[in-house]
């Protein structure tokens, strides 16, 4: 059976395999960025829970979700409600999202930001830090083993903190072994898109210290966010409940208060 993740996979790897870019010329490019913002370390400083919120216009399982936004503004306003960092969708095809997105984004605030994409190939790691990422998504149930090593290893190189999504202690696992210092556990099942608001405080037990733990997917408020910090979490990144809120900054600044 196909999973969402699987068709939008496949259409990530067509492209890649269409993308005749010179690698060299990316990598060079891509270090001569200016210094990013600290995207692993702004979550370490934190003295509380962190919040990554979402720049996000739609998702394949419940269509448009705030189509209109306007990422420098809505940037803004979750810095003003006391975000962290920030997340970026840039997938066109399946989210809505685009490069210009995270740009604007990026531009409309201070926080760290995070390219929010399906990263399969290493061009794909290069143009997270051209766009102006600070941070890039690596998903192992995506990746092969050689794929996430060589990335997350790229990454570094490139002063890009990697977020290693997994959804289950196996792809863990796989994580650890690639180096991840930062991981993320998605709580949306691969096969149905469903949310089991119980799994990352599953894998948490199994997430070694030192490592930066972050919580993804069906997080809708304070409860939830105080579930997860007490199961060791050290951010939660939320999107669907601040970019449909009548005021994201406040949501932002709700959940925090109360996860406090």
């Amino acid at each position: 059976m196909w999973t969402y993740l699987d068709r939008i996979v496949a259409a990530h790897r067509r492209a890649a395999e269409a993308d005749e870019r010179p690698l060299d010329e990316l990598v060079g490019r891509a270090r001569e960025m200016p210094p990013p913002r600290p995207f692993r370390q702004a979550i370490v400083d934190d003295p509380g829970l962190s919040v990554i919120a979402e720049v996000k216009r739609r998702s394949p399982s419940k269509g448009d979700l705030a189509a209109d936004l306007d990422p420098a503004g809505l940037a803004k306003s979750y810095e003003a409600g006391g975000a962290t960092c920030l997340s970026v969708l840039t997938d066109e095809e399946f989210f809505r999202g685009s490069a210009a997105d995270l740009a604007a984004a990026h531009r409309g605030c201070h926080l760290p930001v995070l390219r929010k994409d399906f990263s399969v190939s290493a061009r794909d790691v290069c143009d997270a830090r051209l766009m102006g990422a600070d941070a890039v998504l690596l998903i192992v149930a995506a990746l092969r083993d050689e794929e996430l090593s060589s990335f997350r290893a790229l990454a570094a190189e490139l002063d890009l903190a990697a977020l290693v999504e997994v959804h289950d202690e196996g792809e863990l696992q796989r994580a650890l072994a690639a180096g991840a210092d930062l991981v993320g556990v998605n709580q949306r099942d691969l096969v149905t898109f469903e949310v089991d608001t119980h799994r990352a405080e599953r894998v948490a037990a199994a997430i070694p210290p030192g490592v930066v733990k972050v919580a993804e997917s069906g997080i809708k408020g304070a409860e939830d966010a105080i579930r997860l910090e007490h199961a060791g979490y050290h951010a939660v990144l939320v999107g669907e409940s601040f970019v449909t809120a009548a005021d994201p900054g406040a949501a932002v600044q709700d959940m925090m208060r109360r996860a406090t």
